[in-house]
């Protein structure tokens, strides 16, 4: 049998990067075995369903070039691939269950469930199951017998369907990356399968997907780990422990700090995003993705693989088929992983440093455009190209340029302290005339000049460059400033001197 993965979101809120990252390796696993990387929206919970997250899960997976082959968006013999469609085939499973004596009708109400529990932490029992043990004293088909069960159908009384779990058995499997697991029934509740508004729950739907879909292997996060028991057991409960898929549970991905799970209120507290694109949350919470912040995709794509998993090499630099080549799952770690924001920024600086200055610019424009500058798409590659190589987010020249674009936001007083004089003062002055006598204002023409009256005047370069940077830009630190005299301009050049050399 092919390969067959899924990725499977639900769509209560946005795409966390560590859901990004499990899509990621399911993606790496199909490619690199010829399979099909699929993608499933598991909506039914409808409770904490999102408006526009689905969307926004699929537009994240485009961007970052992870496109499934079979999906909602793409479609596919085994759809529907959205679960709130596919709600008359988990009932019927659901049913046949029942039918083989391995799950029943439970009828309690939400308040007898909650005085069960009262009644017995009162008893000094603190985690109270649904189990083998609690369902005979509660009213279900297995305690009320077959005519009182069918007494309740008839009249319509809401209604659940519980697994079985048997009482005193152990369920085990192999994970592929954290070896054998084993759990023993007695710890397990007899898990809800149908909620009383007739939608499945997560364990029942995604086990019948992934039969119906021929899943080969489940590859998620670890929090899922303590949950395939169940999953397990619904196997064996149907029948189908021959095709059932291999699981693959990832690590987590870690706070910066690396104690406990990166949650999207590390993004606001450290100051970096943790979702792919910008997420507008209906309660009226605002948090900026990694494109809006100026992230290339095959960047994040290459330091999302590099979180807990490693290639067994020094190799660090991977685009999308060089991971493909060389992911293993044998190769994924058991322990979390650390994200360390300052090694994203890193690959993100590589790829632009090897970004066509065409690209960097049609990225820059809009982000421009959000501040109401509007600059020629010609000019702007020619800005990309002197710059690329000082920034590690496209986001870092809008900032970084506006000194082109407007007036000087401020001037680094500190290092005119340290090195203006009314000596220099005088020599800008007629730099200013030089300059604004200049034929070919070009770089290199610009270099040869200032260099020669430099040289002519017994001045120290590194002096004059630095104040140069900063009377055209506010600044002494920037690219070659021939390059940045030459991209601001003769008229803007001349009257900045000018004005900076009458500072003293």
């Amino acid at each position: 049998m092919s390969v067959r993965v899924r990725f499977a979101p639900s769509p209560t809120g946005p795409l966390h990067i560590g859901g990004a990252r499990t899509a990621l390796f399911n993606y790496l696993f199909a490619k690199q075995h010829g399979g099909t990387f699929i993608l499933r929206i598991e909506d039914t919970d409808q409770v904490r369903y999102v408006a526009g997250a689905e969307e926004y899960i699929q537009d994240s997976l485009e961007w970052l070039g992870l496109v499934p082959e079979e999906g909602p968006r793409t479609g596919g013999k085994y759809g529907p691939y959205r679960q709130s469609e596919r709600k008359e085939i988990y009932f019927k499973y659901a049913l046949q269950l029942i039918e083989h004596g391995q799950a029943y009708y439970a009828f309690d109400t939400p308040e007898e469930l909650e005085g069960m529990r009262a009644e017995h932490e009162a008893a000094g029992e603190t985690a109270t199951k649904y189990d083998a043990h609690i369902r005979m004293m509660m009213r279900n088909s297995i305690s009320l017998g077959e005519e009182r069960t069918q007494e309740l159908l008839a009249k319509g009384t809401p209604y659940t369907i519980r697994l079985k779990v048997p009482h005193d058995q152990v369920i085990g499997f192999e994970d592929t990356i954290r070896g054998p697991v084993n759990f023993a029934t007695a710890e397990l509740d007899d898990r809800v399968l149908i909620k009383t508004d007739g939608l499945p729950t997560y364990h029942l739907a995604n086990v019948v997907d992934d039969h119906l879909m021929e899943i080969t292997h489940v590859i998620r996060g670890e929090e899922w780990l303590s949950s395939t028991a169940h999953h397990v057991l619904l196997y064996m409960a149907f029948g189908w422990t021959e095709t059932m898929p291999k699981f693959a549970h990832l690590p987590l991905i870690l706070k910066p700090t690396g104690q406990g799970k990166l949650s999207k209120r590390d993004g606001a507290q450290f100051g970096f995003p943790v979702f792919p694109l910008d997420w507008h949350d209906p309660s009226g919470e605002f948090f900026q993705g990694f494109r809006e912040f100026g992230f290339l995709p095959e960047a994040l794509i290459n330091f999302l693989a590099l979180l807990g998993w490693n290639p067994g090499t020094e190799q660090e630099i991977f685009d999308l088929n060089g991971l493909t080549a060389a992911f293993s799952l044998d190769h994924v770690s058991k322990s979390g992983a650390r994200f360390d924001f300052d090694k994203a920024l890193w690959f993100n600086q590589q790829y632009l440093l090897n970004a066509d200055p065409e690209r960097i610019a049609t990225l820059l424009s809009p982000m421009l455009d959000h501040r109401g500058v509007h600059v020629e798409h010609q000019y702007l590659i020619q800005v990309c190209t002197v710059y690329r190589e000082r920034i590690k987010t496209v986001s870092d020249l809008t900032k970084a340029t506006e000194y082109l674009y407007g007036e000087i936001p401020e001037y680094d007083t500190d290092a005119i302290g340290k090195m203006w004089s009314a000596e220099l003062a005088t020599h800008f002055q007629t730099l200013a005339g030089l300059i604004e006598t200049e034929s070919d204002f070009t770089a290199e023409h610009l270099r040869v000049l200032i260099t020669s009256y430099v040289k002519s005047n017994g001045l120290k370069m590194g002096n004059v460059l630095q104040m140069l940077r900063t009377a055209i830009s506010g600044s002494p630190s920037g690219p070659d400033v021939y390059q940045m005299l030459e991209l601001l301009g003769r008229e803007k050049v001349v009257a900045r001197v000018i004005s900076f050399a009458a500072r003293v």
